[in-house]
């Protein structure tokens, strides 16, 4: 069985300064699905966010982000182990900051406690560990983040549900004649150098996280396929149909 690694953004995740519980039973029931096809491991964002639905701090300090995801990591668990729970699924939670991903021993360390987690059957939900990690010391997004861990627990596809639907020719938002790229072989240096441009208050990336990904992944001859995460009949489609309507898939294949 392939096994693939789900990431899903803040954008996709709250609103209105909330979670956004609709859009995450969407996603847990594609989720569900997909689970009959892949072994799945799912990176999630949302700490900080379910935080401040209990304590509006000011997330520009580090010190009031790092208590928000302290705050926000059991909130955001318990409403993934909620909505799974109605699909009989035990999800756990395996938290990992930079510094595990730097060393072998620790990166065998998570992949070990991957492996056992989804030979019982249970989802792991992984994400930094934002309360302890330091400026030094974080991936820095969970688009990194997600792209490490495929690598490292020997996952075959990364799949990044975020608000940006694909990856077009040139910015759907100034220019509206802009073209989705269905199919990317390889990434331009240029474009991984550009300035990082996130679109909810919430978030850490934009395009240019998720570019660096994919250029991460496919060094490793692995594949990464983006979509939406608030409409997600692209994603069923191409992962579940086997067919492509939307999004944009990064492959070395041809």
């Amino acid at each position: 069985m392939k096994r693939v690694v789900v990431k899903v953004g803040s954008a996709v995740l709250t609103q209105d300064g909330e979670i956004a519980l609709s859009r995450m039973q969407a996603l847990v029931n594609f989720l569900a699905q997909l689970r009959q096809k892949y072994e799945v491991i799912l990176v999630s964002s949302g700490a900080v966010a379910g935080g401040y639905t209990k304590l509006k701090l000011d997330r520009s300090i580090l010190a009031n982000k790092q208590a928000l995801a302290a705050i926000g990591q059991p909130v955001l668990m318990g409403r993934y182990a909620k909505k799974f729970e109605k699909h009989d699924i035990v999800t756990a939670q395996v938290l990992v900051t930079a510094a595990n991903l730097n060393k072998a021993d620790d990166i065998q360390r998570v992949k070990n406690t991957v492996e056992t987690l989804l030979e019982n059957g249970v989802i792991p939900i992984v994400n930094e560990n934002d309360a302890t990690a330091t400026d030094e010391l974080e991936v820095g997004d969970n688009d990194q983040l997600s792209a490490y861990i495929t690598k490292h627990t020997d996952s075959d596809m990364l799949v990044i549900l975020s608000d940006i639907d694909a990856f077009y020719d040139s910015d759907p938002r100034k220019n509206s004649d802009a073209k989705v790229l269905k199919v990317v072989h390889t990434i331009d240096e240029e474009m991984l150098t550009q300035e990082v441009t996130p679109n909810n208050v919430f978030a850490t990336g934009g395009i240019v996280t998720k570019l660096k990904a994919a250029a991460y992944l496919l060094e490793d001859n692995k594949e990464m396929f983006l979509a939406s995460g608030f409409d997600l009949s692209d994603v069923k489609s191409f992962m579940l149909e086997g067919i492509h309507k939307g999004g944009t898939l990064f492959t070395k294949g041809e």
